[in-house]
């Protein structure tokens, strides 16, 4: 496994498996601390893991905590995600900077998510399975979400968008969130 330091964003990585392919199908590790450890994040850390599985077209996003943030680490276990994240850090050198990011099963890469970063995603194929390793427990009462068409931040969403959440639907844009929290 490999961790790959993503520029756009500072301090998020994306960690690589090697899968082990044969005629049953592959095998390959999907987290390895020491590789986690090795830039400086904590493996022990995280305390929560979730799975979504979401049809095609379907949209997630755009999400981000209050308070203390939350770091997670996003993974596409089945099917292919396009994946977003936004750096909303106001003190980050990538503060306001995109990163777009092809998930899938076949590749299993994991991307960690900086706490303090809003992420999102679209499934491209039928169904699509996203696992997250999350570093705190979930308090509903820091939720935060963006509007995921806020034209400021263009995020070109590659399928028309076939269904998403209520709650994402209604979403404010970006500067409204960004004034609710004071930046």
């Amino acid at each position: 496994m490999k961790a790959t330091e993503v520029p756009a964003i500072a301090g998020a990585y994306l960690f690589e498996p090697t899968p082990y392919a044969d005629e049953r199908g592959f095998f390959c590790r999907t987290f390895d601390a020491d590789v986690v450890r090795s830039v400086g994040l904590d493996p022990d850390a995280f305390v929560q893991d979730s799975v979504s599985r979401s049809v095609g077209g379907v949209l997630r996003g755009l999400h981000l905590r209050s308070g203390a943030g939350e770091a997670k680490l996003v993974r596409c276990s089945s099917g292919r995600v396009f994946d977003v994240v936004v750096d909303l850090r106001p003190g980050s050198p990538t503060y306001r900077n995109r990163a777009f990011f092809e998930l899938s099963g076949e590749t299993q890469a994991t991307l960690y998510v900086p706490a303090g970063c809003a992420h999102g995603f679209q499934a491209l194929t039928e169904t699509a399975d996203v696992s997250y390793r999350i570093d705190r427990p979930h308090d509903p009462a820091e939720d935060v979400t963006i509007a995921f068409d806020d034209p400021e931040l263009a995020i070109p969403w590659p399928l028309p968008v076939t269904s998403v959440s209520r709650r994402d639907r209604e979403a404010p844009k970006l500067a409204e969130v960004l004034r609710r929290q004071g930046r």
